[in-house]
């Protein structure tokens, strides 16, 4: 479940075994502000309100919520960098327009986790299942693009 507010992140972080510091609550509430965010998308977010931080020190804490399961990381085709999500239990996957890039989230293809079987597993266990839709939003098509 992600937390609807900024006050929730720093409870987050504790039961992650993750120091509260100011930097990684700005840094998760920018990506519960603009989902599906760039690390230098982030940076560019919070870097007025934070002016001593440097585009590493949000990379660094990108890799450190990603390790504890805080944030999800969501590399798509086409998109030269990884983009980053709030981490929740709902199973999701991604809707991404190929002229834009917008980025939607949409719900389980199939039900539980991970709701895509290979026709052949090879002995391992399913863990995850990533889809990513690629589509055209209304408003590239509408100006003719694609």
């Amino acid at each position: 479940m992600t937390p609807d507010t900024i006050a929730d992140f720093p409870a987050q972080l504790r039961g992650a075994g993750l120091r509260v510091t100011t930097q990684r609550v700005h840094v998760l509430d920018a990506l519960r502000r603009h989902p599906h965010a760039s690390a230098d998308t982030v940076f560019a977010g919070i870097r007025d309100s934070l002016p001593g931080i440097a585009p590493a020190t949000v990379h660094g804490i990108l890799g450190d919520l990603t390790g504890a399961g805080i944030v999800r990381r969501v590399s798509l085709p086409d998109i030269g960098s990884a983009l980053y999500e709030l981490h929740s239990d709902d199973n999701h996957h991604h809707l991404q327009c190929i002229d834009c890039g917008r980025v939607e989230d949409v719900a389980c293809a199939i039900g539980a986790a991970p709701c895509l079987h290979p026709s052949h597993d090879h002995g391992m266990r399913i863990l995850e299942a990533a889809v990513t839709y690629r589509a055209l939003c209304p408003e590239c098509e509408r100006n003719g693009n694609g």
